[in-house]
């Protein structure tokens, strides 16, 4: 009982969020230009979630499903597990997407990336939440760099849910 008054206490304070370890995976091919031809690996691993539950569901609030992420991302022929840090905001009621956004620095360069889970709905769910559209950019120039169609894996899935936890 100790625990539930404890969590209780911590909504109540506007102190309780949670957050989950993600993994989406794929490939991308580089703009004519900005790197090697072909398809290359692309990956990103991050862990997101609100740090405000209260703030978080409220639909009039500004952050209304928006949270921050952080983690890393690997794109192929450029870099292999590069700090980025963005924000993911699930757009379930105002445009049926889901949108990571997050910016990675490497070789001197920020770079911008922007990637969509489209059409949510809750009939397609296994493909809707699981394929992400993304664009990868150079920051300063909005140069398109590369696009990329990544996967939540439904092997990950177990590792997903225990990543789970109070925040």
């Amino acid at each position: 009982m100790g625990r539930i008054n404890d969590l209780i206490t911590m909504a109540k304070e506007r102190r309780v969020g949670f957050v989950m370890d993600e993994i989406m995976s794929g490939d991308h091919a580089f703009e004519p230009g900005m790197g090697p031809e072909g398809r290359r690996p692309f990956e990103f691993r991050v862990t997101w979630g609100p740090k405000n539950l209260i703030k978080w569901i409220n639909p009039l609030g500004k952050g209304f499903m928006t949270q921050p992420l952080d983690g890393t991302v690997t794109v192929g022929g450029m870099c292999t597990r590069v700090p980025c840090a963005g924000t993911l905001e699930l757009a379930y009621f105002t445009e049926g997407k889901i949108r990571y956004t997050f910016e990675f620095v490497y070789g001197g360069k920020t770079y911008h990336f922007v990637g969509e889970k489209v059409h949510i709905r809750p009939w397609n769910l296994p493909v809707s939440h699981t394929t992400c559209f993304g664009t990868l950019t150079e920051k300063d120039s909005g140069k398109l760099v590369s696009r990329s169609l990544t996967h939540f894996r439904f092997r990950t899935t177990p590792a997903f849910i225990a990543s789970l936890r109070l925040a």
